[in-house]
């Protein structure tokens, strides 16, 4: 099964704070800093995504870190990213599709990554903690998931009030 989410996939290179000469000297402070993409979601999350509790840490970029969890027809997976903003994903990555929106006054974006349209893949990004939480929802098998970013979408708007400010 291959994992095409917003990882690598969407983002159109180093995050906001690089530059070819490194990084920046004052890096920016983030709630992000403690939040752990593993042991964030609750166990009425997961049923809600319909996905087991076993978490795959998933470091394919070093700047936005997750947690995958398989179920039999999805699977979910929690970014972060302390560099970026909904914002600055609007104009930085590489999306098919990139539709800002609000949850609880808080900005937040569906996004389909470049290539991805009608894979069954969708992307919500939300600002938390001085960066962005991304919920990623994938389809196992083609047509498991009717509505992938209905879904996503749920899911965030569930877990939106615990998310960082």
């Amino acid at each position: 099964m291959a994992l095409l989410g917003l990882s690598g996939c969407a983002l159109g290179g180093a995050p906001t704070g690089s530059d070819e000469n490194g990084p920046d000297p004052q890096p920016k402070a983030s709630g992000l800093k403690d939040f752990d993409p593993c042991t964030f979601f609750t166990p009425d999350d997961l049923a809600t995504a319909g996905v087991g509790s076993a978490p795959e840490r998933v470091e394919d970029v070093s700047f936005e870190p997750g947690c995958s969890f398989e179920g039999e027809k999805a699977m979910l997976t929690l970014y972060k990213n302390q560099d970026e903003t909904v914002d600055s994903y609007a104009t930085r990555g590489t999306w098919d599709s990139y539709q800002k929106f609000d949850i609880n006054g808080r900005a937040a974006a569906t996004g389909i990554s470049a290539g991805a349209t009608d894979r069954g893949i969708c992307n919500i990004v939300v600002d938390a903690g001085g960066g962005v939480a991304i919920v990623t929802v994938n389809e196992v098998l083609p047509g498991d998931i009717p509505d992938p970013c209905g879904e996503a979408k749920k899911l965030a708007q569930q877990i939106e009030p615990r998310l960082p400010r």
